[in-house]
This record gives structure tokens, C-alpha cells and sequence, in this order.
């Protein structure tokens, strides 16, 4: 019963920390890509410079993406949008 407990423990251990390492990872690769394709139009400190909410965010990036002609598919315009609203929303 005793190793089963541990084996179990150790199990949800290594979920709990893989899954923070995923986190981060998505963190820092939404960071990247925001640098990298919004940067080819504009400067970032721009977009760094406002607060919007969710929806504004929404609207700004799919604006850059359908009319301006940012280089980003449907999901990377959803991590730009998830992370700036996490850093820069209001």
C-alpha cells in the first residue's frame, strides 16, 4: 500500500511539474512571437505602450492580421492576443 501511495505522489508530482514547464514555455514562445511578428512593422513598444481588454486586443491583432497583412496564422494570432492581454490589458 505504501509504494503504491509513493508511486501515485510521485506520478502527480511529475504531471504537476511538467505541466509548469509547458506553461512557461508557452510564455516565453507567446513572448517571442509577438517580438518577432509584430516587430516587423512597427516598433513593439507601440502595442506595449496601451491597455486594452481582451476584445480590444482581439480586434487590434486581427486588424494588423485581415487588413494590414501581419505575416501570422489564426493560432499564432491567438497566443499574441492571450499574451497581450495578459501583459498589457486593462
Amino acid at each position: 500500500m505504501k509504494k503504491t501511495a509513493m508511486y501515485l505522489l510521485t506520478v502527480m508530482f511529475l504531471v504537476a511539474s511538467i505541466t509548469a514547464v509547458k506553461s512557461a514555455e508557452e510564455a516565453v514562445d507567446a513572448k517571442t512571437l509577438f517580438e518577432k511578428k509584430c516587430s516587423l512593422c512597427h516598433s513593439i513598444d507601440r502595442p506595449k505602450s496601451k491597455k486594452k481588454t481582451a476584445d480590444g486586443w482581439k480586434r487590434t491583432v486581427t486588424k494588423m492580421k485581415n487588413v494590414n497583412g501581419a505575416p501570422v496564422t489564426d493560432e499564432e494570432a491567438e497566443m499574441i492576443i492571450k499574451y497581450l492581454t495578459e501583459n498589457y490589458g486593462s
